[in-house]
Order: C-alpha cells, then structure tokens, then sequence
C-alpha cells in the first residue's frame, strides 16, 4: 500500500510581530475552541459492544439495498456488504481529515491576524484528532484496514496545498469540504447501527461547527473588498471545489473488493442515477441532500461567491438554489 505522497509547495508565511487580540469574534472562536477540546482516547466509549445484526452504517447508505442485488444475499453476507461500504466512506472521511490538517498548518503561516493564526492552531489539533479517532474506529470494527487516498479527495487536498492564497484554501476547506463533511457526519450521528459510530461521529461535529465559522467571519469582508478579477477568480474556485466534492462519491473499489463484476457494478451505478432522476431515494439521501444544499447555498451566500454569474454551475451540479 502506498505509505504517501510528496507535494511540491511554496506557502507564504506572515509572521506577525503584533500579538494583540484585534477581531472580537474571531477570539471568541478561539476561546471556545479550547473550551471544546476532547480526548479521542479517553472520551469514547470503545467497550460498547455492536447492536442488531452487526451492521455499522444504516443499510438504506448501501446502494445496492432494496435490489435484487441485496435480496440474493444472505444475512452474513448482507453484513460485509455493510462493513465494506462503510469502510470505503469512513476512508475518504479519515483521508479528508488529514488533508485537513495539512492545510490548516498552512493557515497558521498563511492568514495575517494574530486571532485568526490563533484559531487556526487550534483547528490543526482538532483534524489531527478526527484522524486519530476515524484511525481508532478502524482498527476495533474494520480489522485496521482502510482504501488508500485516491481520486477526487486526492485532487482537492493537492490543489488546496498547492495554492498560495490563504481564501481559496479556506473557500475549498471550510466552505466546501467542511459543509460536505458536516452533513455526512451529521447523517452518520443519526442513522448508524453502531453506538460507537454515532457517538464519533457527535464529538466530529462539536468541532467542525467551529470550523465553519472561520470561513463565515474571515471572508465576507475580503470579497466585498476585492477586485473583479480576484472576485471571479473566489467563484470560479468555489464551482470548481464544489465540483470534485459532489463528484466520484460511488464506492466503486468495496464493490469490485466485493467480487461484483463490471456489468453489476455499471448496473448499480445506473440504479442510483434512476433513483436520483425519478426521486425514489431513501429518507437518509433525502436528509442528507436536503441538509447539505441549504448549507451550502447558505454559507456561499454569506459570503459572496454564489453570484449571477456562477449560480448556472452551481445549479448544473444539481444543488438547488432556492430559498
């Protein structure tokens, strides 16, 4: 298994030479940041056993469930199905919180503000520890194994890494990612079989609230601000991250682990897009879809980058704008 990657970079760092507070609302952050913190090792509950049949994510997450795909499975086999779909979904999660970490200790260097430096130190800590705890459920119900970084997560967290300008950076991690993320998390809290998942998945979100609400302070005033050119520059990076997230979501690597051939798996795919297209999806996809693109058009509003001249492509990537 690939043990890394190297990215060449160039990060601009400020180093501030003023330490006093000067954004009100950003130290606020900061303080409940600290208030905030908990111990992936001491504040889980690891010993509970697992529920039901064994499960760990709700089988209405799996695509396959409710075809003639599930129904010729047996009841063993129903639960690696699950286990192996759940592996390929907390993987890109667990790969998307280290990435997170990485850009975040740019951050640190990056943003001018002593409050914003401050805080963003404090978000290094915290996707260090949705590593290490996603890390930890692995290793008690996943036997340690997890799918190696790849595809679209692979391609933000490099282009993000890559970029200089500390905005774009937190437009495609806190804007983007972080609402994708959030909604995930939040579907997982509410609907796993797993006690231990849903209570991971609650201590994730104390945080990640948090780290949305550096991008809602630090960038509504920095567009207002800033040139046509810049502007355009914000939107066109906000379709572009909003693209490769909402992109490649389809488990393909637990299917083929799974033995399906290529004609099953196209089937499958075929499947979702005909449940998408006629709206028969389930009460979870519903939520989640429903929860994620108020967010999301929510969040870009505030901001400033959903405009006239980019709501086409947001649209055409299937989130509704309306209110």
């Amino acid at each position: 298994m690939e043990r890394g990657h190297h990215i060449d970079i160039r990060n601009v760092a400020f180093f501030r030479h003023g330490y006093a507070s000067e954004e009100p609302d950003m130290r606020r952050l900061y303080e409940q940041a600290k208030l905030d913190q908990w111990n992936a090792a001491k504040d889980i509950d690891w010993a509970q056993p697992l529920e039901g049949d064994g499960g760990l994510i709700a089988d209405d997450l799996v695509d396959i469930h409710g075809t003639r795909f599930w129904d010729r499975l047996s009841e063993n086999e129903r639960v690696e199905v699950n286990h192996a779909v759940t592996r390929w979904r907390l993987s890109t999660l667990m790969a998307g919180e280290h990435g997170a970490m990485l850009v975040c200790s740019q951050l640190v260097e990056n943003v001018e503000g002593q409050d914003a430096k401050l805080f963003q130190a404090t978000q290094v800590v915290d996707e260090g520890r949705h590593n290490e705890v996603l890390q930890r459920y692995f290793a008690l119900r996943l036997d340690g194994r997890n799918y190696p970084l790849s595809g679209n997560v692979k391609e933000i967290f490099d282009t993000l890494l890559g970029t200089e300008a500390w905005y774009l950076k937190t437009i495609g991690l806190q804007l983007v990612a972080e609402t994708f993320a959030v909604s995930l998390f939040r579907m997982l809290a509410e609907s796993s079989k797993d006690p231990v998942l849903r209570q991971v998945c609650r201590r994730i979100l104390q945080d990640e609230a948090r780290h949305m609400g550096f991008g809602m302070l630090s960038l509504p005033t920095l567009v207002a601000e800033a040139s046509e050119r810049e502007r355009h520059e914000m939107e066109d990076f906000a379709v572009w991250a909003l693209n490769r997230t909402l992109r490649g979501v389809f488990p393909l690597a637990a299917y083929e682990d799974l033995g399906f051939s290529k004609a099953e798996i196209d089937e499958v795919r075929q499947l979702r897009r005909d449940r998408a297209a006629g709206g028969d999806e389930t009460a979870f996809r519903k939520y989640f879809r429903r929860d994620l693109h108020s967010g999301l058009v929510r969040n870009l509003r505030k901001v400033g980058v959903l405009t006239e001249r980019n709501a086409p492509d947001i649209e055409a990537l299937g989130i509704s704008l309306a209110a």
